[in-house]
Parts: C-alpha cells; sequence; structure tokens
C-alpha cells in the first residue's frame, strides 16, 4: 500500500490527510508543512485518519509538537477526526488525548494534495529523519511525562546517533 500525507487549505483551517501509513518515513514532510503554516499565521489544524492505516510513535510525536506549538502560541487546537478506535487506543495509550481533539466522525477533508520531498542528498534526508524521530519522541515525552520511561531507549540512541552523524564529518 502506497503511502502518504495530503494537505489543503480551507478557509483558516488546516488539514491534513494520511493515506495509509503515518510513520516515520513521512513525518519529516508533515513537520516542516507544519511549521510553514503555523509560521504563516495558521492555528487550526485537522488530522484526518480516515485512510491511515497505522501510525507510528514518530508520526504521533510529530503531531504532538504540533499541538504543544499551539499550547505555546496560546491559541488554535490540533483535530483529530475520523479516528478509528485502534488509533483512539494508540493516541490514549501516550496521553495524547489531553492534547489534541480526538473524534471518531468530523467533516471531509476539502480537496488535498500530496506532500512532496524535495530533493536533499541521501546523507542529508538521514540526518533529517533522525533529526526528525528525535523531536517527535521529545514531544511526545513532553505531552506525557510517563512517555519518558516507553521511550528512553530511543531517545539515547537517536542522540548517540546523531551526535556520531555531527563528529564523523
Amino acid at each position: 500500500m502506497e503511502s502518504s500525507i495530503q494537505v489543503g487549505i480551507s478557509g483558516p483551517t488546516v488539514w491534513v490527510r494520511v493515506e495509509g501509513k503515518g510513520s516515520f518515513l513521512n513525518s519529516g514532510n508533515f513537520k516542516e508543512f507544519a511549521r510553514r503554516m503555523l509560521d504563516r499565521g495558521y492555528r487550526e489544524f485537522v488530522v484526518d485518519l480516515a485512510h491511515c492505516a497505522m501510525m507510528d510513535s514518530t508520526f504521533m510525536g510529530t503531531m504532538a509538537s504540533v499541538a504543544l506549538r499551539l499550547k505555546e502560541l496560546g491559541q488554535g487546537h490540533l483535530h483529530v477526526v475520523h479516528c478509528g478506535n485502534r488509533s483512539r487506543d494508540l493516541l490514549s495509550g501516550l496521553g495524547l488525548d489531553h492534547i489534541f481533539d480526538i473524534r471518531a466522525n468530523g467533516a471531509t477533508a476539502p480537496e488535498c494534495k500530496t506532500l512532496e520531498r524535495g530533493g536533499t542528498l541521501r546523507e542529508e534526508r538521514k540526518r533529517e529523519q533522525a533529526e526528525t524521530m528525535l523531536e517527535a519522541h521529545e514531544a511526545l515525552c513532553e505531552a506525557a511525562p510517563e512517555n519518558l520511561f516507553r521511550f528512553k531507549d530511543v531517545l539515547e540512541y537517536l542522540k548517540q546517533d546523531l551526535h556520531h552523524e555531527t563528529t564523523s564529518k
């Protein structure tokens, strides 16, 4: 199954539709897009999981970092719509139901375009991916401190990996 992140804007709302898997492979694109939209003043984000087969911790952490950034700005929300029981269990299990508005139903996403990856070198992409994964897992721990125990080893590994990348150049 081909996985992609579809994005669109409808009025003041940014829509993100997950097609297939929300994973570390497409979290970097999502992170950059969300950052650009936040910089442009958008404060309402809707993540549509109607066609989402699964999410990994990096993708959920990327969603958490957007919600935490909105909280830091003091305005806006991240809404999760068309969230099935499995996805709800995953999000709740990480304590993210405290920072997201999660619904089983919701409006249908407007016309969306596939979020494409810009051309970057393989080495650069690997480093960006590791940075995105580290930021996402740090956001999970910030959102719910009990996640630190769950992701302690992942955080340590990613920090060492990034440190190694930096010192080996």
